[in-house]
């Protein structure tokens, strides 16, 4: 099983493990947020790249992975802040975390050792991820 399938497999079947736990399960604000729902698709994206990526470029799959799993981290941060300038603060770190992967994966590119599919698919949810933290950055100022 590739890893393409798995992520494909694992978020059609995300609704259906949800919806199975019961309508009495509580959310928090981030887990309604499409943002926090496209970085995590994101950190499963960079799982299948990183598992791509040749020997000797740990440095490149560590920055990536650290710089991935802030994005929704600082997310759902912001999102359980009551403070609009403590939201907006997450959100920034969020986004220049996302614009960090932008760059590694640029670098990947040109070492030609990512495929175009996982960096034009990297890219596409990176620059949807920047632009609404930006909005949501804005909104709250």
């Amino acid at each position: 099983m590739t890893s393409a399938f798995s992520h494909d497999f694992f978020l059609r079947l995300l609704p259906f493990f949800i919806n199975s736990l019961g309508t009495n399960m509580h959310y928090f604000d981030h887990e309604k947020l499409d943002v926090y729902k496209a970085a995590i698709e994101f950190v499963i994206l960079i799982n299948s790249i990183v598992e791509n990526l040749p020997r000797g470029r740990a440095y490149l799959a560590d920055q990536l992975q650290r710089a991935g799993a802030s994005i929704p981290l600082n997310i759902a941060e912001g999102a359980g802040e009551y403070s609009s300038n403590e939201k907006i603060r997450f959100y920034r770190m969020a986004k220049r975390s996302a614009t960090e992967c932008a760059g590694i994966l640029d670098i990947c590119q040109r070492l030609q050792i990512i495929t175009e599919s996982y960096y034009l698919k990297g890219r596409e949810l990176l620059t949807r991820i920047v632009a609404m933290l930006t909005k949501m950055a804005k909104e709250k100022a």
